[in-house]
């Protein structure tokens, strides 16, 4: 018998039971990739991660993020958790960690308070901002089950977006239609079938409406068995890179609420700015801490 420590937070939030959870575990040595898809699936959460000692030395993790189905390359709120984990083991641990991921380097700074007790982490996406295919508005309404009025398009049509996670049908709606939307899970396949060359065969939708600095959220992926998103930090870095290519300037802040249909509302602090090599984007919030155990295998 084998035992595996890990612990569970809520991430992008300042109380239990808000934001999304994710289950963190510290020290994965040991566990095979099977295993490690195995436990993501029992945990039944967007996402699980898993810690490993560095490939580089002058690393600090090898950090392994897995949803019910499969390993992703990156994605925001596992990265703001397992950073908030790892700091609070260690309340001695370095300002900025850099993971080890498929996706590329990925840098977290953690966020203290004026006594230096960690409080959350804020993340900076690994690439940046890939603005890909424009999908029909049919299909961005079909999805999110909303007649095609709801969907807004004075100032772009339903796009692909990404830097460094998974592709994200970045798609702005009216106040009405953000409230009313439900995932369609037969038009996220149809979706996916009539546009294999732009989807890939994933398709995540993220519905925005945006009141200046302010932006309600919601994120449906159902095909990777996340019928809703409480807080998605890999899509909130495309939609902040994506505001500021639509604004102009050189640099933007947006605060971006999320979950709140799902009683689990969810607070993120993105920016994006400007670089010689792209759009840059990053995003943060504070943590709880929830469970911890020990996984036996």
């Amino acid at each position: 018998m084998r035992a595996f420590r890990f612990v569970t937070v809520d991430v992008f939030t300042d109380r239990r039971f808000g934001g999304n959870q994710l289950a963190v575990f510290p020290d994965a040595r040991g566990l095979s990739d099977a295993e490690m898809q195995s436990l993501a699936a029992e945990f039944n959460l967007s996402e699980t991660t898993f810690v490993l000692p560095p490939e580089k030395p002058h690393n600090s993790a090898r950090v392994r993020i897995f949803n019910r189905v499969a390993e992703m390359p990156f994605a925001g709120h596992p990265n703001v958790g397992t950073a908030y984990v790892l700091g609070r083991e260690d309340e001695a641990s370095p300002r900025t960690y850099r993971f080890e991921e498929p996706a590329g380097l990925v840098e977290v700074a953690l966020l203290r308070d004026e006594t230096g007790r960690v409080l959350g982490a804020e993340v900076a996406a690994p690439q940046p901002l890939r603005v890909g295919a424009e999908l029909p508005v049919s299909v961005a309404a079909a999805c999110a089950g909303l007649s095609k009025d709801a969907i807004v398009t004075a100032r772009h049509v339903p796009t692909l977006a990404t830097d460094g996670g998974n592709p994200r049908l970045l798609t702005e709606v009216t106040r009405e239609g953000l409230t009313a939307a439900a995932p369609d899970l037969g038009a996220f396949r149809r979706a996916v079938e009539a546009y294999p060359d732009q989807t890939r065969g994933f398709l995540s939708l993220y519905l925005y409406c945006r009141d200046g600095a302010q932006v309600r959220t919601r994120m449906f992926s159902p095909l990777t068995g996340t019928w809703e998103d409480s807080a998605t930090g890999s899509a909130a870095t495309p939609l902040a890179g994506f505001l500021l290519s639509l604004d102009g300037g050189d640099d933007g802040a947006w605060e971006m609420l999320q979950g709140v249909e799902m009683g689990r509302p969810s607070l993120l602090l993105a920016g994006a700015r400007r670089t010689p090599e792209g759009i840059r984007a990053r995003v943060g919030g504070h943590c709880v801490p929830v469970l911890r155990g020990e996984a036996v295998l």
